[in-house]
């Protein structure tokens, strides 16, 4: 009876080599990019959309490289402090890693990257937990946008529907999402079936970095980077 590839024994060692190698081609490529590039950016995004980001990426390839994973990694990269930093300043980049955000590493001038990033904007679907930005509410009565197909599914995502002569209709009025919460399962697809787009795809620069200064945006200063 051949062997079921479920019950195959993987040796832990030799997960965590693979995981440590992974770490280190990481590192030394995010130093070898600090010495190609003229300048490193920090930027933070909002409900990213692998696809649209992939695009941004490609677009910018010919001048710039980007870095997106662990913080901790590319801290260690970059140097955590003035004593491990690899090259004067970065040490404050470094610090300035933290939640959602990357590296941009780049040969463009300064106005062109803030412009890039600026224009860069994409509305989508929002997804379960994403803070709802406006109040939705459907009102009794019907619901033409509706086949009559839909009626049962409807009906799972809570809604107070019936059919009336082939034509779905709500009996009462529904909520679908409050403003300030989060939206539930249920929440995010009817959004999605009524086309409400409430989630933006944003990138956002938080400092710049160049062999001669260091700039921070985002209305912060040097007690951030200090704190961080």
């Amino acid at each position: 009876m051949p062997k079921s590839k479920r019950n195959k024994i993987v040796s832990l060692s030799k997960t965590k080599k693979k995981g440590k190698e992974h770490k280190e081609s990481i590192v030394n490529a995010i130093r070898e990019a600090a010495e190609d590039y003229n300048s490193i950016y920090v930027f933070s995004f909002e409900n990213m959309r692998n696809l649209k980001f992939k695009e941004f990426r490609e677009k910018l390839k010919p001048t710039s490289r980007f870095f997106l994973g662990s913080n901790k990694v590319m801290q260690v990269a970059l140097g955590r402090s003035v004593s491990d930093e690899i090259r004067p300043g970065l040490y404050k980049v470094s610090k300035l890693l933290r939640g959602d955000a990357g590296l941009f590493l780049t040969n463009m001038p300064r106005d062109e990257v803030d412009s890039c990033f600026n224009k860069f904007e994409e509305n989508d679907f929002a997804r379960t937990g994403t803070i709802a930005t406006e109040k939705v509410e459907l009102l009794e009565g019907p619901l033409d946008q509706f086949t009559h197909e839909m009626e049962p599914f409807l009906r799972k995502q809570g809604m107070p529907v019936r059919l009336n002569k082939g034509v779905v209709e709500l009996v009462s009025d529904f909520v679908v999402c409050e403003e300030g919460k989060p939206l539930s399962p249920e929440s995010a697809r009817i959004l999605r079936l009524l086309g409400i787009k409430m989630a933006t795809f944003r990138l956002n620069l938080i400092c710049r970095w160049s062999p001669e200064d260091f700039e921070l945006y985002k209305g912060l200063d040097e007690s951030d980077v200090e704190c961080a």
